[in-house]
């Protein structure tokens, strides 16, 4: 270059941009933000692996759980053979009791009477059969007597005898099949498990 923009001597005008402040501001308020955010993360970690510096109460103690109980025992029932079942007519229907009978008998059951309902039950049991019999039937011949009639009603009177009596309501249509029958009693005399006190 010549004339009067002609650079004389040891000395070179410096040719960089103008800082930029705010680049600078920026920047380091990031690395502030990311000093602290690793320091608080580091101190999150030293906390889970050596705890909060607070002795744990008892009651924040895992609870032990209890050794638990043996199974209930099978209930023991009786035979079907072992019950003898009066089968009494409370429908319309003619011929009821006749082949409620005769089902029951194949099943292994023993049958006692056959006839009509009395009057205090004739047309007078709206569900599917009422089961009638002493106290003791209740944990007895009710139970297997009920899973040949699902929803049969259950109710004791005074009688001494071990014969139940089955009272065939309106809603009667027909047994369970033999198969629901049996798994129901194998469910009845299976032992109930314990049960478990721990949640």
């Amino acid at each position: 270059m010549g004339g009067k923009y002609r650079v004389t001597g040891n000395t070179y005008p410096r040719m960089r941009r103008p800082r930029n402040r705010r680049k600078l501001v920026l920047s380091a308020a990031a690395a502030v933000v990311a000093l602290g955010l690793a320091g608080w993360g580091t101190l999150q970690i030293v906390d889970v692996f050596t705890g909060s510096g607070k002795q744990a109460s008892a009651a924040d103690a895992p609870k032990a759980c209890p050794t638990p109980k043996a199974a209930a025992p099978a209930k023991t029932l009786p035979k079907p053979a072992a019950i003898k079942v009066n089968i009494y007519n409370a429908t319309p229907r003619s011929g009821l009791a006749k082949a409620a009978a005769d089902e029951l008998e194949k099943r292994g059951f023993a049958i006692g009477k056959v006839a009509n309902a009395p009057a205090a039950y004739d047309k007078k049991v709206p569900g599917t059969g009422l089961l009638l019999g002493a106290p003791a039937a209740t944990n007895g011949s009710f139970p297997v007597l009920a899973t040949q009639l699902p929803g049969a009603v259950q109710k004791t009177d005074a009688r001494r005898t071990a014969d139940v009596d089955l009272i065939i309501g309106t809603k009667f249509k027909a047994f369970s099949t033999p198969a629901a029958a049996a798994s129901a009693l194998t469910a009845l005399t299976k032992p109930a498990p314990a049960p478990s006190t721990c949640s």
